[in-house]
């Protein structure tokens, strides 16, 4: 009997170990995803910046090729601020600007991976910069999503993205 009581004692002691390590290993995961999220950003923002700056070697080099009536002879072109720009692109404020409803979801439900709540969809295009016509955000994404083929439903105005090659068959 006093056996099988230190059998039970050394398992006990087992479990607690195995769920400390767990809600360690849990609060690690969630700290690298947020710095997933952050490098994310900061690439996203670099490669924006690079696009930029290769676009005004292209803009200074064709300026400096334009010559015209102007008596000075040439004349350059302005160079663009993106400050704003930049910040917006770090912010994550500007990563559906000039998308539609329906790809802008696409996209999140793609990267998710999983279905989504029109709600949450609605907060996370707001965040990304998308402007949503219509006095009930809410209702206007989720009428959008289900006149799309790219969409199932799959609860109420809750959807997820079907994959291309089901797109593709429909």
């Amino acid at each position: 009997m006093e056996e099988l009581k230190d059998i039970l004692v050394g398992l006990e002691q087992r479990i607690s170990a195995y769920k400390n390590r767990f809600q360690e290993l849990e609060k690690k995961r969630r700290r690298l995803d947020d710095e997933i999220e952050t490098i994310k950003k900061y690439l996203e923002l670099a490669e924006t910046l690079y696009r930029v700056e290769a676009d005004k070697v292209k803009l200074a080099s064709l300026s400096n090729q334009l010559i015209t009536d102007d008596p000075k002879g040439i004349r350059s072109l302005p160079v663009m601020d993106v400050t704003d720009q930049s910040r917006e692109i770090l912010l994550g404020r500007s990563k559906y600007v000039r998308k539609s409803v329906p790809e802008a979801a696409y996209e999140i439900l793609r990267e998710s991976n999983r279905a989504m709540h029109a709600k949450e969809l609605v907060q996370r295009l707001v965040e990304g910069g998308l402007q949503i016509k219509g006095k009930t955000p809410l209702t206007s994404v989720a009428t959008s999503l289900k006149r799309d083929k790219r969409f199932r439903k799959v609860g109420p105005n809750t959807f997820e993205a079907l994959d291309d090659m089901l797109i593709q068959a429909v």
